[in-house]
């Protein structure tokens, strides 16, 4: 994910994030096709997405129900298509390139993302844009930076979680290993969030 380095307010943020999720989506489409470049790209789109989500969850829908006459039922809309992208990436976990289920569950992810993502930029960001101060977006995106930068660590809000143990096993040696990808959206948001903790 490309994070500028100038200040940037939260309609930047959120569009740049939309074109490298877009550029992973179109590599997917016309570019790579051997098996362990597509699951590779298919979890970053899933980390990617996770990340972006959580952090509009968080900053951008809550500015939503403040500034915009029609904010909560929009924000409910917007967390609701979260929901189906989230239903989507966790049923790509663990699905091989191979597996006959990949590619229309790919084809569908795309076009949920895609719908949302076009809903966002030509109607929810510009009216944002319109209703909010230009102060309280710069803040905004401030603190989306500062999100998905700790996000792509690991801790949010600059909360350091302590790496595995030095020379201790990542799982215990009963488990069997999970396939790529299996669990990642339910481990990032755990992550992210805080939850279960």
């Amino acid at each position: 994910m490309g994070i500028a380095s100038g200040p940037e307010d939260v309609i930047a943020v959120l569009v740049r994030d939309h074109r490298d999720i877009e550029d992973v989506f179109l590599e997917l489409e016309h570019g790579a096709t051997a098996p362990a470049r597509r699951r590779h790209l298919v979890d970053t789109a899933i980390s990617t997405l996770a990340r972006h989500t959580l952090a509009e969850e968080r900053y951008l829908y809550p500015a939503v129900r403040r500034h915009l006459e029609d904010g909560d039922p929009v924000a409910d809309r917007e967390i609701a298509e979260h929901a189906e992208a989230e239903r989507l990436m966790k049923r790509l976990q663990g699905v091989e390139p191979t597996d006959a289920r990949f590619e229309p569950l790919v084809r569908e992810l795309i076009a949920s993302v895609r719908g949302h993502v076009e809903g966002e930029e030509h109607g929810l960001l510009p009216r944002l844009r319109d209703a909010c101060a230009r102060d309280e977006l710069m803040e905004l995106g401030d603190k989306v930076r500062q999100f998905e930068r700790n996000a792509e660590r690991g801790a949010p809000d600059g909360h350091a979680y302590p790496p595995p143990h030095p020379g201790g096993p990542a799982r215990p040696a009963a488990d069997p290993p999970e396939p790529p990808g299996t669990g990642m959206v339910d481990r990032l948001r755990d992550a992210l969030t805080g939850r279960g903790r």
